[in-house]
């Protein structure tokens, strides 16, 4: 295989794309430079593009395929269900199946209402603490990524703090967000407890919410400090905010999700990708009681919240067993085969005699052309030779027969075996011996 080639027959869908879609592309977090890769199909932990070529799939549509590709029961459970209705204008008992599901799972959820995407989660979750405090403001940390919604994206791309600036400023990230959604958004530097603790008490009477992703990817997939977390969630019951765990990715981290692993109950939880079982999905669960804002039991509730395709009955079903199918052994394999290669990926670079390392925990892990330490957002940021290394190594990659996330985001699955993660390590050095010295 080699890319790029522009006799491929993605090369000419790529061109044919370009008419019809705004620079042929859908998703901007998938846009590749000269032209993008087609798929055509996959199986297990691989996927076969349009012209044929075929590779150990390493991202995973970015982490929401946990099992992999045509899972014989995912497959089983969602054409039994087409065969009965994928969607109506009534809710199904596969609905409260898989709540019930996650309420046994995460000890802070007493009630789940799911929606589309992980991006609409994190809107409703931000509209609930609103709602329920009576306040206008949410606070996030800098650079974490929580969709698309435009308080949630905010900082998400922040400047590099000049000398002794402590506090992060809040900044747009799309053109054209107004700046009252800038204002209404607090940014924490993550991992730093006393700079947060203040700038969150400094805007205590309106702070409805803590938005906090425990291992953030564009943070550089660093864990959070325990003590931060820990911060966080006093900080955020001295001060009457809610705290929400945004669980999107790192639920894949644990049987019991994040907040387990960092000894903490959040007020919200927001849920997607994995819960899912290959299909559109998002949740938010929460305490009985702070969950009452969607209850329209006795009129319209504070929170008013719908979607044509929410809790629809093929996401239900496959995202039920998807989540059967995650049971504790099933962790564990993930956890070794995530130990297994972080370790290679990190001895290849001292072999090679090239600055880099690993960072994550679990079934997940990322590239760094650094030996710096990470602990945050900027210190995660890539300097333009590493990002440079970076673009050379996915495009090695992608020709050694592995695809990553262009960020250098691997999540593995459970189809994978250790024999696959070998062939991901020699890939891996092979694509390290290519890059520009």
């Amino acid at each position: 295989m080699q890319y790029p080639d522009y006799t491929s027959k993605s090369a000419a869908l790529y061109e044919r794309a370009r008419q019809y879609l705004p620079g042929g592309n859908t998703r901007t977090t998938i846009f590749l430079k000269p032209y993008q890769i087609y798929a055509a199909r996959g199986s297990g932990c691989r996927v076969w593009d349009v012209d044929g070529n075929e590779r150990i799939d390493c991202i995973n549509n970015f982490t929401a395929g946990i099992h992999g590709y045509a899972h014989p029961e995912l497959v089983r459970v969602a054409k039994q269900q087409l065969e009965l209705g994928s969607a109506f204008g009534m809710q199904t008992e596969s609905e409260i199946d898989l709540a019930q599901l996650l309420s046994e799972r995460v000890s802070s959820v007493d009630q789940s209402r799911f929606a589309n995407s992980g991006t609409e989660a994190v809107m409703t979750a931000i509209k609930a603490a609103r709602a329920f405090t009576r306040r206008p403001k949410i606070a996030k940390c800098e650079g974490a990524y929580h969709g698309t919604y435009d308080y949630a994206e905010v900082s998400l791309d922040s400047p590099a703090r000049e000398g002794g600036q402590r506090w992060p400023e809040s900044v747009a990230y799309a053109v054209g967000t107004p700046r009252g959604v800038t204002d209404d958004v607090v940014t924490l530097p993550f991992n730093d407890i006393d700079t947060s603790v203040a700038i969150l008490r400094t805007h205590a009477a309106e702070l409805a919410g803590i938005l906090i992703d425990p291992m953030p990817n564009r943070v550089g997939l660093v864990p959070a400090d325990r003590g931060y977390v820990q911060a966080m969630r006093h900080v955020a019951s001295e001060t009457g905010a809610l705290l929400i765990f945004d669980e999107v990715i790192a639920f894949r981290l644990g049987f019991n999700g994040a907040q387990k692993i960092w000894g903490v109950d959040a007020d919200l939880t927001t849920f997607g990708k994995i819960i899912g079982g290959g299909f559109p999905v998002g949740a938010v669960g929460g305490s009985r009681d702070v969950m009452a804002v969607f209850d329209p039991t006795n009129g319209k509730p504070p929170v008013p919240h719908g979607g044509t395709f929410s809790a629809n009955p093929m996401t239900m079903v496959a995202g039920l067993k998807a989540m059967q199918l995650l049971d504790p052994p099933a962790f564990e394999k993930l956890d070794t085969l995530g130990s297994r290669i972080r370790s290679g990926f990190d001895e290849a670079f001292l072999r090679a005699r090239i600055e880099g390392r690993t960072t994550g925990m679990g079934s997940l892990l990322k590239i760094h052309f650094t030996m710096r330490a990470i602990r945050d957002y900027q210190t995660a940021r890539p300097d333009p030779a590493a990002a440079h290394r970076m673009s050379q190594l996915m495009t090695g990659l992608l020709n050694e027969g592995v695809l990553i996330a262009p960020n250098g985001l691997l999540a593995l699955s459970t189809p994978m075996s250790d024999a696959d993660v070998d062939e991901v390590i020699r890939a891996f050095e092979r694509a390290l011996s290519k890059l520009d010295r």
